[in-house]
């Protein structure tokens, strides 16, 4: 009988989740059922790149908890990349973007910020956050460690892992004894 070795068993079923959690964000409920999110799953050198670049934005923010995060970003087996195309409008003219009607949101310069881009349509922004929940959920059901991530998506925003997202958002995954995302001891 052969034997297979449990920690590539583990890493195969971290990547199996990833897959899973990329098909929740897809089916998640989006906006009048315009689908303007995008997903990806990042590891080996991609991921090492995303962490390269975190550290970096620590030093030009002076900001450590980015490099502590990018060590996290180094101990996962995955990550997922969830984005949206915020700047594309949904029409109703509610006003949540400061704009007085989606024409005008339409009309005005989408620019780049510090992470992302905007202004971001706010249905668009809840489709993001709905599709992100609905992935985290699916690993979560499956008992795979996992954090919703800022910076991993403001690093993945800056190496145009998602050229078309203007908010990017990462979930780093693991199969460890503890959850290492919620570390209190490191916070």
């Amino acid at each position: 009988m052969p034997i297979i070795d449990g920690q590539e068993q583990e890493r195969q079923g971290v990547m199996d989740t990833a897959n899973l959690m990329v098909v929740s964000a897809r089916t998640a409920p989006k906006s009048g059922g315009v689908d303007d999110i995008l997903t990806a799953v990042v590891y080996g050198a991609e991921a090492e790149a995303l962490a390269t670049d975190m550290e970096k934005i620590a030093v030009e923010r002076n900001m450590e908890r980015w490099s502590q995060q990018a060590k996290e970003v180094r101990g996962s087996d995955v990550i997922v990349l969830i984005g949206v195309r915020g700047t594309k409008r949904y029409i109703t003219n509610c006003g949540a973007c400061g704009y007085k009607s989606c024409d005008e949101f339409d009309k005005v310069e989408k620019k780049l910020g510090q992470d992302f881009q905007g202004p971001t349509c706010i249905f668009k922004a809840l489709d993001l956050g709905i599709a992100v929940c609905s992935a985290v959920k699916t690993a979560s059901i499956l008992n795979v460690d996992n954090r919703i991530f800022y910076r991993i998506g403001a690093a993945a925003r800056r190496l145009n892992y998602m050229p078309a997202a203007s908010i990017i958002m990462g979930i780093p995954l693991s199969a460890k004894g503890k959850n290492p995302y919620f570390d209190r001891a490191s916070r």
